[in-house]
Parts: structure tokens; C-alpha cells; sequence
């Protein structure tokens, strides 16, 4: 089965989770035999710090489709000057910018997206629809997230292929916008949903706040969650003696880094805590960098500064470093997440993890054993869980042991990889073909 992944590059700057789902989901596809292609929209797919060379062209190129949204003149601009702005350096620059990633202000380009055909971007969505149909010719496309839906109609219809698309936080997108844009949105994203032959959500909780914002009907929506390939990380006991917290994200405001933070400064007052140490990664983009200024200022005027430390490699490679001599894993993200990558990584580390009760996040830890939640979502109750783990040494193991094989059993790559087939063999009518 050929199957195309219409995906957002994000220029490698931060740890997106929804960009490593799509590149693992590819990677195991083709180990079970099948040809799974990346096609990038917006900025170039960015792995391990670099371009992926070879690819497909990017389409939608971010800078392009943002001047012509906001300078009319522009929406005739010569192919020599669409060529230039469309360049791979002129798009890594862009990934590096402030609000290269920021919802707010972009309301009239998001809606201009979803509407697809009938928006602004009509001639790149041609062009892509005519590059599936006489170049690739898949038998699947699959949308990375529903602010893609207004690829679907012209795409279904014209290349003649189902349309399958993934669900992962948009209402985070969808609610950092003007809230008089908002309603606007979900109309048109459920008004799209419809033109489609499956909708996928990550989690349980994900599809349940999905299928109420988006009236989607109970066939089309399914539940396949993330995966990881189990075999490519090592296992390791979390720290007892020289205690290590971990922080796997991009840092920002949203993310709870500065809950985090917090957390920490109140655990280094225990007398019992003068051991422990912060061990943060992630990336950002130029909007974080105040936030991130904010963070280290507060640990200096606390002492602090000294006991954490912000490591600047998180790609596959350099995690094998940060997760070792972790004791545990936190990402108090604000509001919750549809899912959470990052604690598939720890705790396939043997890392156990300490979350929020928000979002998805118990479901994932009552799945899996390899953690502990805590509410509310403030920094005092998190250094309660956090100290009640880093108190009990045979606990932390115990949680060690249960996330590794948790994950093994529910959340390795070819598990959910099986589950994501079955999907698209439902939706060409070829469910008796075997991988």
C-alpha cells in the first residue's frame, strides 16, 4: 500500500511531538513493507538538525502563502519571486522567526486554509493535488492534523483517493486565536471532517473532545494511539543517590516549564534535596525567549542556577544522554494534551513520568503503570508527587519496570502501526490485504 502523510515541517527549531508521530509512523510503515511517503507543507522536514535531503518539495511554503494572505498585490507574484520565497534557506529562516508557530494573528490564514478551494491558497492546493495524482498516485493520503481538512474535498474528488486525517491538539491552535475567530473555526473544520473517510485521534479523552467539537459521527472517528519503536531505547534504573528531574519539551509558557521550575526551587529547600538536581531539553522558537530568560533570572535570584542545566541536543540521538541519570520525567503542560510523545520516550527509557491530571495524561500512565498524576496543576502540588517518588527509591523502580513494559505491550510502533492499517484497509475496501 502506497500512503502519503501530508505533513507540517517545522524547522527542527523545538521538540514537536505531532512531527515525530509522523516521521515514526512512516519509518514503521515501510519496515512492514508498505510505501510511506513525507510530503511537507509549510517548512521542510527538519530531522536531527538537518534538511531531509532527496524529499518531496515543500508545498504551502510558509512564506509565500503569509505575504499573500496579508499583501494582496502579492497573490499575482511572478514564479521567479514564488521560486525565491519558497527556497529552503528563505523557509529555515522563517522556522527560526518569532511566531513561525503562533495562532494568534494568523486567524485570517487558518481560515483561509480550511477553507481550501475556496481560499486564498487555492493554486498551491492545485498544485499539490495535481503533483499526488500524476506523480505519486497513493492510495491513501493521510492529513497530519484537522487544520489540513481543506485539503480534503479537492483532494478526495481530483486524485480519487479516501482521506484520512490524524486529530492531535488543534483546539490548542484553535483556542490561542481572537475568540471572536474561534466558533468560526470548529464550523469549519467539522464542515471539512465531513469530506473525509476517517478521522484518527491519539487517545480516548482526544476523541471524545473531538467528536463533540466537530459533530463526527461515531464510524469515522477511531483511536490509534502514538508509537515508539520500543528497540531503540535504552533501558535504564532511575537515579536514587545523585536525583535527576527531566524536562522533554519545547520551553514555553504552555508546556508548564515554569510550574516546573517552581517545583524545583521548592524541593531544593528540603535540606534532604540538596542532591537533586534539573535537567531540561527541548528547543524553542523566538517567542520563547523572553519566557526562557524569565526561568533562568528566577533559579539565579533562588541559587539555583548552578543545579540546572539546558541541554541544546534533543533530537533521537542525544536523548540516550539526557534520559541518563534521570530519576523521573515532568511536563506540566497547562491545560492537559491530547497525548504527550515524550512520555512514550521516558518511560521506554525505564523513566517514569509525573503528570498533570489533565487531558490524556492519565489514561496514558493507567495504560502503561509508569507513573503518577496530581492536582491541581500548580507547583506546590507537583513537588508533593515529586518528593513522595524521590522519598520512595523502590517505588521509582517499580514504575521503572512497569513503563518499559507498558509501553512494549500497548505503544510499540508495530503494534499501532497494525491498528493505523486497518483503518486505511477499511477505508479502500481492501481489508483482506496483508502487509
Amino acid at each position: 500500500m502506497k500512503i502519503v502523510y501530508i505533513v507540517p515541517g517545522f524547522g527542527g527549531t523545538f521538540y514537536c511531538g505531532n512531527c515525530l508521530r509522523d516521521s515514526a509512523l512512516a519509518a514503521s510503515l515501510r519496515a512492514a513493507g508498505h510505501e510511506a511517503i513525507l510530503l511537507p507543507v509549510y517548512l521542510p522536514l527538519v530531522m536531527n538538525g538537518e534538511v531531509v535531503p532527496g524529499g518531496p518539495p515543500v508545498f504551502y511554503g510558509a512564506v509565500s502563502i503569509y505575504l499573500k494572505q496579508v499583501i494582496p498585490a502579492l497573490r499575482r507574484m511572478p514564479s521567479w519571486l514564488h521560486s525565491l520565497l519558497d527556497s529552503q534557506p528563505l523557509l529555515k529562516l522563517a522556522a527560526r522567526k518569532s511566531g513561525s508557530t503562533r495562532a494568534h494573528g494568523l486567524e485570517g490564514l487558518t481560515e483561509s486554509m480550511l477553507l481550501g478551494e475556496e481560499g486564498r491558497q487555492a493554486g498551491e492546493l492545485a498544485e499539490l493535488v495535481k503533483y499526488l495524482k500524476e506523480q505519486v498516485k497513493p492510495d491513501v493520503v493521510h492529513l497530519s492534523n484537522a487544520l489540513l481538512l481543506g485539503m480534503a474535498p479537492m483532494i478526495r474528488r481530483e486524485a480519487g483517493v479516501p482521506v484520512v486525517c490524524s486529530l492531535q491538539d488543534e483546539d490548542v491552535w484553535i483556542d490561542a486565536m481572537d475568540p471572536a475567530a474561534r466558533d468560526d473555526m470548529w464550523r469549519l473544520m467539522a464542515r471539512q471532517a465531513a469530506q473525509t473517510d476517517a478521522l484518527v485521534a491519539v487517545s480516548r479523552w482526544f476523541a471524545g473532545e473531538m467528536k463533540t467539537k466537530m459533530a463526527i459521527p461515531g464510524n469515522k472517528l477511531h483511536t490509534v494511539p502514538i508509537g515508539v519503536n520500543t528497540s531503540r531505547y535504552k533501558p535504564f534504573t532511575p537515579a536514587t543517590e545523585k536525583r535527576v528531574i527531566g524536562y522533554l519539551s519545547r520551553l514555553c509558557e504552555e508546556n508548564g516549564l515554569a510550574i516546573l521550575v517552581d517545583a524545583f526551587i521548592l524541593l531544593k529547600k528540603e535540606p534532604r534535596f540538596a542532591d537533586l538536581s534539573l535537567r531540561i531539553t527541548g528547543g524553542s522558537t523566538g517567542d520563547d525567549r523572553k519566557f526562557i530568560r524569565a526561568q533562568v533570572e528566577k533559579l539565579r535570584e533562588n541559587g539555583q542556577e548552578e543545579a540546572v542545566t539546558f541541554m541544546p541536543e534533543f533530537g533521537f540521538p542525544g536523548l540516550t544522554g539526557f534520559f541518563s541519570g534521570l530519576s523521573l520525567l515532568s511536563v506540566p503542560v497547562l491545560k492537559g494534551e491530547a497525548f504527550g510523545l515524550y512520555l512514550l520516550e521516558a518511560m521506554a527509557s525505564g523513566i517514569p513520568v509525573v503528570q498533570p491530571e489533565l487531558g490524556a495524561f492519565p489514561e496514558i500512565i493507567e495504560i502503561t503503570g509508569g507513573g503518577k498524576t496530581y492536582r491541581p496543576n500548580d507547583a506546590s502540588s507537583l513537588a508533593a508527587a515529586i518528593s513522595g517518588l524521590l522519598d520512595q527509591p523502590g517505588e521509582l523502580e517499580a514504575l521503572s519496570r512497569s513503563a518499559r513494559q507498558g509501553v512494549a505491550d500497548h505503544f510499540d510502533a508495530a503494534i499501532v502501526t497494525s491498528k493505523l492499517l486497518n483503518v486505511y484497509r477499511e477505508v479502500t475496501g481492501n481489508v483482506t490485504s496483508k502487509p
